[in-house]
């Protein structure tokens, strides 16, 4: 007789897994879920959200960052990683999360990993009032290598109609553009990344930079609303950096110009551009450059934005028929 366990799936290892993230998990659930940790599908009561309410959702992964988290065991951070990323993703469009649901892949399962994975995005839920309604452990010998793990992510939010951005139709020359710190690379670029940390020596210091997990930034943007500050379009700075985020949010007459040495570009993202002899017009295509959100203003909001700590990056400009949506001015270097 072949068993389950001997063809690599270990149902009881599931069992324990199921059972050490029970408290961790149920630590998430806000007033609005009904179902209980283990039923088939989560429930989430939708009296409120009233009419003119919109949901919005959206779906991703840390990508290779969970290599280098596996390569020092780092995982309760990539966890943080994935609930974050999905916040920052549903936040530009101005809406707040209700609930998210995982999906973790492993050729082998260790519950340990798995606990510490989960922990991280209910420290992260609980951060932003946001329930982890559910998910999905998966263990696949034979597709995925061994010790390798793979975490992805849906996040549903609820925002007014009223309150949706970018506010495109406000949007024109001269308004001004703030830059949000990041606290890393934060699950971008990361298998170039580990290619360069293979060619070159990281110290411990590097290592932990690498690996901090991603920012939300649910408390900046109330601050800045608090402040007096009105944004008018939020861009998440994820793969495709600057150049392929800013866009995303602007008119098709208008470019974003960056006024490079207006923040300051964190030493690890030096290293980064020393190590890879890369251009600035593809590091800030791989990476966020110490930049995790950008908030586009009217300029008589900057004195408050600035009071506030968050400085002017740059400013929106008439795009010309031959000009890129995002325009670098100056040296970082």
């Amino acid at each position: 007789m072949t068993s389950y366990r001997e063809a690599g799936v270990d149902i009881d290892a599931g069992n324990r897994t199921v059972k050490m993230l029970s408290e961790v998990v149920k630590s998430t659930m806000t007033p609005p879920v009904l179902s209980e940790l283990g039923a088939f599908g989560g429930l989430f009561a939708a009296d409120d959200l009233g009419p003119g309410k919109i949901l919005v959702a959206s779906t991703d992964g840390v990508g290779t960052k969970v290599e280098l988290a596996a390569r020092h065991g780092a995982w309760r951070g990539v966890g943080t990683d994935l609930v974050n990323h999905c916040i920052d993703d549903i936040l530009v469009q101005g809406a707040r999360p209700l609930f998210f649901l995982d999906y973790i892949a492993t050729a082998k399962l260790v519950p340990e990993v798995v606990a510490e994975i989960v922990t991280g995005m209910a420290v992260a839920c609980r951060a932003s009032g946001c329930a982890l309604l559910g998910g999905e452990t998966a263990e696949m010998p034979g597709v995925y290598t061994p010790g390798a793990v793979d975490i992805a992510g849906t996040i549903v939010g609820v925002v007014d109609q009223a309150d949706l951005w970018p506010r495109t139709a406000d949007l024109t020359t001269g308004d001004l553009l703030i830059g949000l710190s990041s606290s890393g690379p934060h699950t971008n670029g990361y298998s170039l990344i580990r290619k360069l940390l293979d060619d070159n020596t990281a110290d411990e210091t590097m290592i932990h930079a690498l690996l901090k997990p991603h920012r939300s930034y649910i408390n900046d943007v109330d601050a800045l609303i608090e402040g007096g500050v009105e944004p008018l379009a939020l861009a998440h700075i994820t793969g495709g950096g600057l150049f392929e985020n800013v866009p995303r949010v602007l008119p098709d007459h208008l470019s974003a110009s960056f006024s490079l040495g207006s923040w300051e570009v964190p030493d690890l993202f030096r290293t980064l551009a020393s190590w890879s002899g890369m251009p600035d017009s593809e590091l800030f295509r791989v990476w966020n450059m110490g930049i995790g959100l950008v908030v586009a203003i009217k300029a008589h909001d900057s004195d408050a934005a600035e009071r506030l700590g968050y400085p002017i990056v740059g400013r929106l400009v008439e795009r010309l028929e031959s000009q890129p949506g995002v325009v670098l001015e100056g040296n970082w270097r």
